[in-house]
């Protein structure tokens, strides 16, 4: 352990205890309860993964979540199983059936695209639910498979309490306008690209 003389260890009790003063007067200053309409955007990895960590949270305050998935299709995933541990607490519904390159249908897709967000409109509509994952929604609004106005006034227009998560990369500006929490992940290296390819408990 390195050796801390008395100057040092005051110095620093002095500048912690500023910067203590600041932080609490800052914390004291927000005094605003609301749903927030979250976005986790950008080409880095973890979009979903983050959206799925305040899912987490949101259960151990003993709250209900729900989930719709938008583009990703049947396939097994841990987070799935994970959540099922937590029964009636999470709505799941993996409404897509694979990215655009994979269907190339686009009457298919918007279908899809249509059904989920009506699956989306039902849990806004539940008032028992306190977090929406919208895992992918980013991506059907890219591709113009929803009208991003329309989805945007429901989003608006949603109760004062309920928390709204959107994933999914190239968010739209209008979106990005309307939400009160937006994150990028910036890709800055990825094991793809070394040749290695996706894994049990890391990409699904």
């Amino acid at each position: 352990m390195t050796d801390i003389d008395a100057k040092d260890e005051e110095r620093h009790r002095a500048k912690m205890a500023k910067r203590k003063a600041v932080q609490d007067a800052e914390v004291a200053q927000k005094t605003v309860e609301k749903g927030l309409l979250i976005v986790n955007t950008g080409p880095g990895k973890g979009k979903t993964t983050a959206a799925f960590g305040l899912a987490l949270r949101m259960l151990g305050y003993g709250k209900r979540v729900g989930v719709v998935q938008f583009i990703k299709g049947k396939w097994h995933t841990g987070e799935k199983d994970a959540f099922a541990a937590f029964g009636e607490r999470v709505v799941w519904h993996t409404m897509g059936e694979g990215f655009t390159w994979e269907t190339q249908d686009l009457k298919r897709d918007i279908a899809a695209a249509e059904a989920a967000w009506a699956k989306a409109l039902e849990l806004v509509a539940d008032p028992s639910i306190s977090l929406i994952v919208l895992d992918e929604l980013n991506i059907a609004l890219r591709y113009d498979y929803l009208p991003l106005d329309r989805v945007i006034a429901a989003l608006n227009a949603r109760r004062a309490d309920l928390h709204v998560v959107v994933t999914g990369r190239n968010a739209k500006p209008a979106l990005i306008e309307a939400a009160d929490l937006v994150t990028e992940m910036t890709a800055v290296k990825h094991h793809f690209a070394a040749g290695v390819k996706a894994q049990p408990g890391i990409e699904f």
